[in-house]
């Protein structure tokens, strides 16, 4: 948590919000937070008089090309999108706990703010993060973010890629000896998912979570693949799941966790079939299903 459905809604928020606009200062309260470059105050001088050009989401990644928006006369207030001009990369993973939160520059600093960039006097970024897990880069233009930032480089596909395909996931299941839940999980099989939507997916597959996956038989398969991109855009509709910490870049929760058919919902009625909810542990994550719907 966050997941793909909160790490995209904050991206469409940013983008909403942001571009075109130019760093003008920062603050970073918490140094740990900075994963790339070692020292806090080159993070902020990387970023210093550039303008977010567009945000791009990678996995459970946030990516912003940066831009030099007065040599492109951008006005945001006409609508205009600066042109990349290969200025360098902000990211940003949230982890466990981290919020992106555009916000007056007057609001009360929350305990737990670790970074603060300036757009002007008018709006600030803020990262929020309880757990201190999430991590923020600056990139130089002399380097591709996969240079910088390793986990990139292990991601498979986007759920919505043509490139994961119902062949693609059979492909990647036939031969593994691990529950399917597991390997929902794992990144390098698909970019993105996390427990919710594992979860989520596999009731909509009436498949139990801890069914092997080199026992998934063909249609198998093709219903998780289907159950996925189903969860994943219901999700995003509600604006992502809210249980604990996460906000979108206004402040407003993810509304999912109110139509979640199973997870979070251990010893509930079933919306299907009233059967009671279960929750057990698989790699020692909690994994929720209906034992009835869930064969």
């Amino acid at each position: 948590m966050p997941e793909l459905p909160e790490v995209e809604t904050v991206r469409r928020g940013l983008e909403h919000v942001s571009l075109g606009l130019a760093v003008t200062g920062g603050e970073v309260l918490y140094p740990r937070t900075i994963a790339y470059p070692s020292d806090a105050q080159h993070f902020l001088v990387g970023l210093q008089s550039k303008a977010i050009a567009h945000w791009q989401r990678r996995g459970k990644y946030l990516l912003a090309q940066l831009t030099q928006p007065a040599a492109l006369g951008v006005n945001p207030s006409r609508g205009d999108v600066p042109v990349a001009q290969g200025v360098g990369w902000l990211a940003v993973h949230l982890r466990m706990t981290g919020q992106l939160l555009w916000l007056n520059p007057k609001e009360p600093v929350h305990k737990h703010t670790r970074v603060r960039l300036f757009f002007g006097n008018r709006q600030e970024l803020r990262f929020v993060d309880q757990r201190t897990f999430g991590q923020m880069w600056w990139v130089a233009p002399e380097q591709a973010p996969e240079q910088v930032i390793s986990g990139l480089n292990r991601l498979g596909p986007e759920p919505f890629s043509e490139e994961f395909s119902v062949a693609y996931l059979r492909y990647q299941l036939r031969h593994r000896q691990r529950p399917v839940k597991n390997a929902l999980l794992d990144q390098q099989i698909i970019a993105g998912i996390g427990n919710i939507y594992a979860d989520e997916t596999l009731f909509r597959s009436g498949i139990r979570p801890t069914t092997l996956c080199c026992r998934l038989r063909p249609q198998q398969v093709k219903q998780i693949h289907v159950a996925l991109i189903q969860v994943l855009e219901s999700s995003l509709a509600q604006g992502g799941t809210t249980f604990s910490h996460f906000r979108n870049v206004l402040g407003i929760n993810g509304n999912y966790a109110g139509v979640a058919w199973v997870y979070g919902r251990a010893g509930e009625a079933c919306r299907t079939c009233g059967q009671t909810i279960e929750r057990i542990k698989l790699a020692g994550r909690s994994t929720h299903f209906c034992p009835r719907c869930q064969c």
